[in-house]
């Protein structure tokens, strides 16, 4: 028995044998070319076909993981139509070369840049390119897309899953999915999860290695990987597998359930999510609304700003789809472990403490106002409320209401519906908690997002290793600043809820509950089990 030790991306344990998936491999040759004119038309022709194909997907994608998850398709089809792409493709044409030769190049560039990212989320995005960059090559080289055939269920390995490649498989004969490449937020882990399948990405393995027909365990909650286990470890296994069928089975009992301790306090417990993709899950898990949608997403994946109509689409999907429930979306918050290249910010001695989030939109106020024209907009058609992060000063919200009352203006005067918006902000620094009380005789609600929270009350950088274990989340200063910001929210009459990482640690519940917090957030995956633990206490 051998075990490879990595990282997992979707829970659960597969026992099965292993297929070995490969892509096609083909050669691009750089060629001279005379006739430009005939290369660019191929290219148009390239792409025409290759939109075609992703509007099949999206449509075959409905079917399998659902709306939310389909938009992956429609995000590579707006890749497409990326006019530095695309530039870059044609320029590669309109010098001499091949249109094989120039749409390989163009992707190499573009993946290259998403991969020299710090922000994670932004590096993941590096497959959609080779993705899409492959979709055309296969096109223009009549090449058709690999498949997988199998009489039986089996344990995927590959070097790396695209999006595609990865909804485009047979469910029911795919086990467990094992790359030696990818990230927790690739879409192809996204879809993973959404599909319910077992994945681990571990570089250690060379899938190259003669795996095929071998007996793996895939273990989705270790990530670990045993190939040809022995006996015991296949036992420990199956027991391992009962006892997560006999977790879910009972967490999903709780669906309908209030959140109600045994002497009748009640909390709200919503949903954390980073994507559209992700509301899906938010309805799974029963979440009573989402405390926290990060708007980042849709400018961490791009180039240049993303318009207000894209924007309010995405807006308006979550809050339809959450229909009466409530969905507080952030806005920007850029900065810090977090880059956006159609920013183009300059690097930081001190980024954590430096231009970011509320900081950057007050100073490019048409950001802000583009945002918030698509949240006013989308909230004819749900319950929207929006939040701002990083405020220390009673002014920033000044400043917040005058741009806020300028959009509902030009939006009614428009003739755009516009819903009853609750405004809130977040309280990040011992600033904003000292000053809650006057704070809150501005706004609706607070949000307390304790990962930062901790990271300026104990001047410890999150992002530093070499500081973590200085990290500590139960410093009584953290605590006592939680519980004078509730206080004095309370005071005047507004909510106040936990949306950091500290909302999901269950050691922690009784004490938010003491503390009369009225909403915990967290991400999708905690959501019944952080109800389990109320309704104990």
């Amino acid at each position: 028995m051998k075990v490879y030790r990595g990282i997992s991306v979707s829970k659960g344990i597969a026992i099965g044998k292993v297929y070995c998936y490969t892509q096609k491999l083909y050669k691009v040759e750089k060629r001279a070319v005379i006739d430009i004119a005939g290369e660019l038309e191929r290219l148009e022709e390239a792409l025409l076909i290759a939109k075609a194909q992703l509007a099949d997907l999206y449509e075959e994608s409905l079917n399998s993981v659902g709306e939310v998850h389909a938009l992956i398709f429609d995000i590579h089809k707006m890749m497409l139509e990326d006019d530095d792409f695309l530039d870059t493709i044609k320029k590669g044409i309109v010098s001499g070369y091949n249109a094989e030769y120039a749409v390989y190049e163009a992707g190499n560039t573009h993946e290259k840049i998403f991969l020299r990212m710090e922000d994670e989320y932004m590096r993941a995005r590096a497959i959609d390119v080779k993705d899409i960059t492959g979709r055309l090559l296969r096109i223009l080289k009549g090449i058709s897309e690999t498949e997988i055939i199998t009489d039986e269920p089996v344990i995927i390995f590959a070097d790396e899953l695209s999006p595609s490649e990865t909804v485009k498989m047979d469910k029911s004969k795919v086990l467990a999915l094992v790359t030696s490449k990818g990230a927790i937020n690739s879409h192809a882990a996204i879809l993973a999860r959404s599909m319910n399948i077992p994945a681990v990405v571990c570089e250690g393995i060379n899938i190259t290695d003669n795996f095929r027909g071998k007996e793996v365990i895939v273990d989705g909650y270790s990530g670990e990987v045993l190939i040809e286990p022995d006996k015991e470890s296949v036992l420990t296994a199956i027991k391992k597998r009962e006892n997560e069928e006999t977790e879910i089975s009972s967490l999903r009992l709780l669906k309908g359930k209030e959140n109600i301790t045994c002497d009748g306090k009640k909390i709200d417990i919503y949903a954390n999510i980073a994507s559209v993709q992700e509301v899906n899950a938010a309805l799974e898990a029963d979440a009573g609304g989402i405390g926290l949608f990060r708007s980042e997403f849709l400018y961490l994946s791009r180039t240049d700003f993303p318009t207000e109509e894209e924007q309010f689409h995405c807006y308006k999907d979550v809050a339809t789809k959450m229909q009466d429930k409530k969905v507080i979306i952030r806005t920007l918050d850029i900065g810090a472990d977090k880059k956006a290249e159609c920013l183009k910010m300059k690097p930081e001695d001190n980024p954590a403490l430096g231009y970011r989030a509320i900081r950057i939109c007050l100073d490019k106020p048409e950001i802000l106002i583009t945002q918030l024209r698509a949240i006013y907009r989308a909230s004819a058609y749900g319950n929207i409320a929006v939040m701002f992060p990083m405020i220390v000063s009673l002014e920033e919200i000044s400043r917040i209401k005058e741009l806020i009352q300028y959009v509902k203006d030009a939006l009614l005067k428009e003739e755009y519906k516009v819903g009853n918006v609750e405004v809130g902000i977040m309280i990040e620094t011992p600033a904003a908690a000292l000053i809650s009380e006057e704070l809150a005789k501005e706004v609706d609600f607070f949000s307390i997002g304790t990962n930062d929270l901790i990271q300026y009350t104990l001047a410890i950088d999150r992002q530093n290793e070499k500081m973590q274990h200085y990290f500590e989340t139960l410093h009584p200063a953290v605590l006592k600043l939680i519980s004078m910001t509730v206080i004095n929210a309370h005071k005047q009459g507004i909510r106040v809820g936990i949306c950091g990482e500290l909302a999901a640690d269950t050691t922690l519940t009784k004490t938010f509950l003491d503390m009369n917090v009225d909403e915990l957030s967290v991400s999708p995956a905690e959501v019944l089990k952080l109800r389990r633990m109320v309704r104990s206490l």
